[in-house]
């Protein structure tokens, strides 16, 4: 009975469409308009070429977020700032989005060098019909492959290269980027949790003596966290935290030779 009534109230549904596209297409005197999708026997090599060009900025654009998070600064800057919220204890303060916009404008002060370089050496050249679509392509490529090369490890680089099962590169130049790009993700992961620990711990020490305090006094039905989170912000604002941290993080890269 209730799959009748369904089936009851969705021809009606489909119906009610029905007239409503008719009574549109009397009132304004006018057909439908149609959609048609017209390959056409005529279309050359160069057009078929135009397509996938296209397809292919399109396919670009759509990857744009994670080509930006994992070949830059931004993976390691996330990281660190979840870390030191968590360590700090105050929920969702400051918000995901306040995390991720001052990392990304981090990420766009650190990339900066790189962004001219390709800027310089890419964009505009090509814009100007001075170079080849491939030749911008590899142009932009190279500052990119520079600055993960500064910051990625030779471990993790021999690591991939044996997992790739391909020959030992002799220069930088020679190895291959999807060989440094993975590499260049778990150099930064390692760099960020080391940087979230020396953030962590301090804070955590609080949380253990505030702990300590309380048991002593016989107050356990008092969370711990509680106590020490005015404790905690106080001397995050005492030593300037936000400007130590953010000091650390860009001498990190600068360390490594970086932007």
């Amino acid at each position: 009975m209730k799959g009748l009534v369904t089936k009851k109230y969705l021809f009606v549904s489909l119906a009610f469409a029905l007239f409503l596209l008719l009574s549109c297409e009397a009132a304004f005197g006018q057909s439908l308009p149609k959609i048609s999708v017209d390959f056409a026997a005529e279309s050359g090599k160069e057009d078929f070429s135009l397509v996938i060009q296209i397809l292919f900025l399109i396919t670009i654009l759509s990857l744009a977020p994670a080509i930006l998070i994992m070949m830059t600064s931004f993976t390691r800057l996330v990281i660190v700032f979840h870390f030191l919220r968590q360590a700090l204890g105050t929920q969702q303060t400051p918000g995901n989005q306040i995390i991720v916009g001052l990392s990304l404008f981090l990420t766009f002060f650190i990339m900066q060098p790189v962004i001219n370089e390709v800027n310089q050496t890419s964009i505009q050249p090509y814009l100007a019909d001075q170079i080849t679509q491939p030749v911008a392509i590899d142009n932009a490529v190279k500052p990119l492959r520079t600055f993960m090369l500064k910051q990625v490890r030779e471990k993790d680089l021999v690591l991939f290269v044996k997992l790739a099962d391909i020959e030992r590169p002799k220069t930088k130049d020679e190895l291959p980027t999807y060989v440094l790009i993975p590499a260049f993700i778990i150099s930064e992961l390692r760099i960020a949790f080391q940087l979230g620990f020396v953030v962590y711990l301090p804070l955590l020490l609080i949380d253990l003596i505030v702990g300590v305090i309380l048991m002593s006094m016989g107050m356990m039905m008092l969370p711990p966290i509680l106590v020490a989170l005015p404790f905690k912000i106080l001397l995050f604002v005492l030593v300037d935290g936000w400007h130590l941290i953010i000091k650390s993080l860009l001498e990190s890269f600068a360390a490594a030779g970086g932007g």
